[in-house]
């Protein structure tokens, strides 16, 4: 392949030789290492053609080559990763072992992405590998942090806040919750209590609800899940109830 093909980090330069170019990448074919090459150089639509057409992990090499393109680029890129990875733990054994040494913070860095469908695919993922205790206790430290940190920002809020800065926090605490769901027992239950007693007077029914559906799963905290049994809304109280 002509290495000019890697000509910048975004896409080409107008809509239709975008489309033509993406078009050309989609019908061609690629050796590995022109796909691996794509995926550390190429531009956008390069990138997301050339995850989509990965078509194994021999080495650390080619799983950091994925691993780099999970956070920090556009979100298509990011989107096309998450799947081929999940793919790939689902589907080659193997594979788990050269992701859990290396993907702990990256996984949590995509847990809370901005694209809810990257946040469900990282979380599946990550719990796949919930079995390599570095893994599970890396992943679950900076998951809880980043939880910590959405609930002191929302603390800072008052009514006259824009209401998208408000969802934008509740959004990072949601996925943290999802994930902590399946990852409450790889951290100390005091820290996980303490985050959980917070949560469970949020404001939004849904951080409410996913407070509870670590209660239930764990079959533990129940003092607070006292605070909840009563709450308000159906969803939190069905989950307690059901």
């Amino acid at each position: 392949m002509n290495d000019t093909i890697y000509n910048n980090s975004e896409y080409y330069e107008d809509l239709d030789l975008n489309f033509n170019e993406a078009y050309k990448l989609c019908k061609q074919d690629f050796s590995h290492d022109e796909l691996l090459n794509m995926l550390k150089s190429g531009n956008i639509p390069q990138k997301q053609i050339a995850a989509l057409k990965f078509d194994y992990i021999n080495d650390e090499k080619d799983a950091k080559a994925l691993l780099n393109n999970l956070t920090g680029c556009d979100g298509k890129i990011r989107e096309t990763v998450a799947h081929k990875i999940n793919y790939f733990l689902i589907n080659d054994e193997k594979t788990r072992d050269l992701f859990a040494y290396i993907s702990a913070e990256i996984f949590a860095d995509a847990t809370i992405d901005i694209n809810g469908n990257i946040c469900r695919l990282v979380v599946d993922s990550a719990l796949l590998l919930k079995n390599y205790e570095q893994f599970a206790k890396a992943y679950t430290k900076k998951i809880v942090r980043f939880a910590n940190e959405a609930l002191t920002e929302l603390n800072k809020f008052i009514f006259r806040d824009k209401k998208y800065v408000i969802n934008k926090q509740n959004f990072k605490l949601y996925w943290c919750l999802d994930a902590l769901n399946g990852f409450y027992d790889s951290e100390d239950e005091q820290i996980i209590a303490e985050l959980l007693k917070k949560c469970a007077v949020q404001n939004e029914y849904t951080i409410r609800e996913k407070t509870a559906q670590i209660i239930i799963q764990s079959g533990k905290f129940n003092n607070i899940k006292e605070m909840l049994i009563n709450d308000e809304n159906y969803y939190v109280r069905q989950v307690l109830h059901h």
